[in-house]
């Protein structure tokens, strides 16, 4: 047992996350597992949203997400599951919003000072 008590406390947190991550990968794993029992649009949108939930946590790195994603349509593409155009649509739409141009504030020049005397050219020999 850790005698610091910041040990103590990364051991109560470490515990929390490893059941959060266990939950989050058992919900991901019956997700897949109900898709590819019966192929659907819904389960197939349900499979991927978990893949998306898992990696955003961090339970599942990216790359495995998008390959599991590509099985996934695979899947559905050869059972011959229609996917419903909202559904396409909204997966693809990217939110893009139009910013106004600012115009740019001028800089204030700061005002030169007059010098009396000017150094004279040096001359060549």
């Amino acid at each position: 047992m850790p005698i610091i008590k910041s040990a103590k406390k990364r051991v109560k947190v470490a515990k929390k996350a490893a059941i959060r991550n266990s939950k989050t990968k058992r919900t991901l794993r019956s997700a897949l597992k109900a898709f590819v029992r019966k192929p659907s649009a819904a389960g197939q949108a349900e499979a991927q949203s978990n893949l998306d939930k898992a990696v955003k946590k961090g339970v599942i790195h990216k790359n495995k997400a998008a390959r599991l994603k590509k099985q996934a349509a695979t899947t559905s593409k050869v059972a011959g599951v229609k996917q419903s155009a909202a559904k396409k649509s909204a997966t693809k739409k990217v939110a893009t919003k139009k910013v106004a141009a600012k115009p740019v504030a001028k800089k204030a020049t700061p005002a030169k000072k007059s010098s009396a005397v000017k150094k004279a050219p040096a001359k060549k020999k």
